[in-house]
């Protein structure tokens, strides 16, 4: 099922996508639950309960989109360095402090972006130029925990996985740079664009999928699930070894070549620029640049 989170005359929802698009048919929540997104769907799961019943289809017309997991309960995950050719471009970026070590990572790489980062498909990303200049975009695939655990096993890591979304994992190299580690510019507010939908894991081929970015219609990235360096397995596997992951965990695996930085010059995001990402099977995640207060 595509699952989408909406708001209707400014009160929050969670229902299941038509195949077509127009129409969603609304689960039985109380304001409260849908107010999470999919985090009720994913806890509900967890404990072996089936999905709520849905009401009759209603428009997709005149509702307000919101991300998934709207503020998920923690920081997200996030996997750097995670596709052969993003690892290799990055390395020779001069912003990469793990580069040391090589270009391609012997381990994956785990970094965190805040909750409140997380903004919906067709919100503004927003660049506040008295912070920084250096606007970066990175589509990824986004992986959300259902059942939780520790101690997970590569061979079982799969029975976890609730469902799949897009992420703009967007960047401050500018601050990325400064501080020599990734949290402060992978954080700004707005930095976290998420959906437009979220796919339950018995839809999505994880195995093969095509991971696509475009900015004012130039095409940036194009790439495929398939090239990934720790696969979603690994990754869930290495985040449990010795964390307890929750129901709602939202993991964003990576991105592939083509972000801003990897241009000579670089090609940073600039205020007007609508950053356009494609997963396939998931559908399109779309977001324009503006200026903090403009």
């Amino acid at each position: 099922m595509k699952i989408v989170a909406f708001e209707r005359n400014g009160a929050p929802g969670v229902g299941v996508l038509s195949e077509d698009g127009a129409s969603v048919s609304p689960f039985d929540l109380s304001a409260g639950e849908a107010a999470g997104g999919v985090q009720i769907l994913a806890d509900l799961a967890a404990e072996g309960k089936p999905a709520p019943a849905t009401g009759d289809a209603i428009s997709m017309e005149g509702l307000k989109p919101r991300a998934p997991m709207p503020r998920p309960k923690r920081n997200i995950f996030c996997v750097g360095k995670n596709y052969y050719d993003h690892a290799h471009e990055f390395a020779n970026s001069g912003f990469d402090s793990s580069a040391t070590a090589g270009a391609v990572p012997k381990a994956p790489i785990i970094f965190s972006k805040v909750p409140e980062t997380v903004i919906a498909h067709g919100e503004p990303i927003l660049q506040d130029p008295a912070v920084s200049i250096a606007t970066d975009y990175e589509v990824e695939l986004g992986v959300i925990i259902g059942k939780g655990g520790r101690g997970i096993a590569k061979e079982n890591a799969l029975d976890h996985v609730w469902g799949y979304t897009i992420i703009n994992d967007a960047t401050a190299r500018d601050l990325q740079g400064l501080h020599s580690q990734w949290l402060i510019g992978k954080s700004q507010d707005t930095f976290c664009p998420m959906g437009p939908v979220a796919v339950t894991a018995d839809e999505f081929n994880l195995d093969d999928a095509f991971v696509r970015t475009w900015i004012n219609g130039e095409m940036r990235q194009d790439s495929n699930t398939s090239l990934l360096i720790f696969d979603v397995p690994t990754t869930i596997a290495t985040l449990a070894a010795g964390i307890t992951l929750i129901p709602g965990d939202v993991i964003a695996t990576g991105t592939p070549a083509g972000v801003g930085i990897g241009f000579k010059p670089p090609k940073y995001l600039v205020p007007g620029d609508v950053v356009r990402m494609e997963i396939e099977g998931i559908g399109v995640l779309e977001n324009e640049v503006r200026t903090h207060g403009g």
